[in-house]
């Protein structure tokens, strides 16, 4: 059985790759002063084509690790591990592991944040195949705005762009444009877009070229980072247990120069990462 360190420790933020880090900045910005551990599972990336079974045997391994680093709160920082895995976690493993730890996603926040910028209830979600299949945002969606209609683009296209760094390249502008050109042959009255996997902030300035005037861009970043803080004021409990130095720690499943270089791209500051098992 896993012994777990019961002392204060990080706050830990996971995920498949590089996305979870344009999460991990924006929660840094909104609590400076929390210590952080960011776990990249980049050995077995891409999650987005992956079954449930894998993603969520993948997440929970992560999320094991960093509770034996002394994490009490874990933030799936994945839109894939929060579609595939989170509610099986909160559910059935963490009884098992510690009732009094939490492990919280990306997608319920987001979802309650749309209704303040739809007009007309018309929803666009773009993500990877996994998120999309997996219809987590259509689920809860459904659940808090019941009269929002949700329509879905897969984007198998936009994850390797950014992690070949090929973002900014003339190159990426046909894919940017495929997809957007295929959410709204779906539904051209989408007023509001969810931008539901973490890499695409990276993507964001070639979306907004080629997107219809006056469609919001939801942030998942600032999203996620003011319900943490919301979270921690009503759980004080959970809030009693972060350190706090304003130190963050990067780790990596892959080769840790080269996920240390383009963290670095992500974060905007210099990152030095260490590698490790899960």
């Amino acid at each position: 059985m896993l012994t777990l360190p019961d002392a204060p420790g990080p706050i830990g933020v996971f995920d498949s790759g590089f996305g979870g880090l344009t999460i991990l900045r924006s929660i840094r910005q909104a609590i400076p002063d929390a210590d952080y551990i960011y776990l990249g599972d980049n050995a077995r990336a891409p999650y987005g084509t992956r079954s449930f079974d894998i993603v969520y045997r993948f997440t929970l391994q992560a999320v094991e690790y960093l509770f034996s680093r002394g994490c009490h709160l874990v933030i799936l920082a994945c839109n894939t591990a929060s579609a595939k895995a989170l509610r099986t976690i909160q559910q059935r493993d963490l009884a098992r592991l510690d009732p009094d730890r939490r492990v919280l996603g990306v997608i319920r926040p987001t979802v309650e944040a749309v209704g303040r910028y739809s007009r007309n209830g018309n929803i666009g979600v773009f993500g990877t195949p996994g998120t999309v299949a997996s219809k987590s945002y259509d689920i809860e969606i459904a659940k808090l705005h019941p009269d929002f209609h949700v329509f879905s683009q897969a984007c198998p296209m936009w994850v390797p762009l950014v992690e070949n760094r090929e973002a900014n390249d003339p190159g990426a502008d046909y894919f940017v444009d495929k997809y957007i050109r295929q959410l709204f042959g779906q539904c051209p009255d989408i007023d509001s877009l969810i931008l539901g996997c973490t890499h695409y902030p990276l993507l964001l300035d070639k979306i907004r070229r080629f997107l219809p005037e006056g469609v919001a861009l939801l942030s998942q970043g600032e999203i996620v980072a003011e319900s943490l803080v919301d979270y921690l004021r009503r759980h004080p409990e959970i809030d009693r247990k972060i350190t706090r130095g304003g130190n963050a720690t990067y780790l990596t499943t892959d080769d840790a120069e080269h996920f240390s270089s383009l963290a670095s791209v992500f974060m905007d500051v210099d990152v030095r990462a260490s590698r490790v098992e899960l």
